[in-house]
């Protein structure tokens, strides 16, 4: 029987291999095959239209904020067809659009996809909102939040030369009963989680900051917080215990 050497480097960039529970993994990000692949699930993600990997190997792009700084010119070229040059040209402009909840399952983040996305578009305006208590706040899990904080620490001057807005697209809610901040842990509730999915479907929206728009803050640790003591001056209401509020 024929024994079969396995491979030590990778056939892509020829960087060494590294193998992780009988698996081989090339931890070059240069490597042309994953810029490829991710590529090629940014165009999918963002449903960005004719930018399969026949058309990102010619026009040999190895970034997404790449895709944004051709012309129609350069894509009629590259493509070698004015009509399908055009046509890729137009689908990129169309996704300058997308909100933040595309946006970042479309960056090939370990563990950051569309669940992800929607739980923190709950909780979260924009990307700057994004940080490891809004993070907790939204019900992302320990791994979750460590990969995208990361990403964005690394990758976030990049991102951001993209021309997105970089603004979540809120849930729809049954009424706009008010907007709340939760301040600290509960008590009535096992997490702030599971406390935000309840008030959004009885009609309320949940911010991780004591923004301009907050009508309640919630805070049932006994503690008077610096958010506590801003929502006094600004008069806004504050519930001592959740469960009983919207019991009511």
């Amino acid at each position: 029987m024929q024994t079969i050497q396995a491979p030590t480097s990778c056939p892509s960039c020829d960087s060494v291999l590294d193998v992780v529970n009988n698996l081989l993994f090339c931890r070059n990000t240069s490597c042309t095959s994953q810029t490829h692949k991710k590529l090629e699930h940014f165009a999918k993600t963002l449903k960005i239209k004719g930018l399969g990997p026949k058309a990102i190997e010619k026009l040999g792009v190895t970034t997404s904020q790449e895709l944004y700084l051709l012309t129609e010119d350069d894509f009629s070229s590259l493509l070698e067809s004015d009509k399908i040059g055009a046509k890729v040209f137009g689908e990129i402009q169309k996704s300058k659009d997308v909100p933040m909840n595309l946006v970042l399952p479309a960056l090939s983040i370990p563990l950051i996809g569309n669940t992800a996305a929607k739980k923190l578009a709950s909780v979260c305006d924009c990307i700057g909102d994004i940080n490891p208590e809004s993070c907790l706040d939204a019900g992302l899990g320990p791994k979750a939040t460590e990969n995208l904080i990361s990403y964005l620490k690394e990758y976030g001057i990049a991102l951001l030369e993209h021309p997105f807005s970089f603004k979540f697209e809120k849930p729809l809610t049954l009424a706009n009963k008010g907007v709340v901040c939760i301040s600290g842990k509960l008590k009535s509730y096992k997490t702030k989680a599971e406390a935000t999915q309840i008030l959004q479907q009885q009609g309320y929206s949940v911010k991780s900051s004591l923004t301009r728009d907050v009508t309640i803050l919630v805070n049932e640790s006994g503690v008077e917080s610096a958010k506590t003591k801003s929502a006094q001056s600004k008069g806004i209401q504050i519930i001592t215990n959740l469960l009983h509020f919207l019991e009511k």
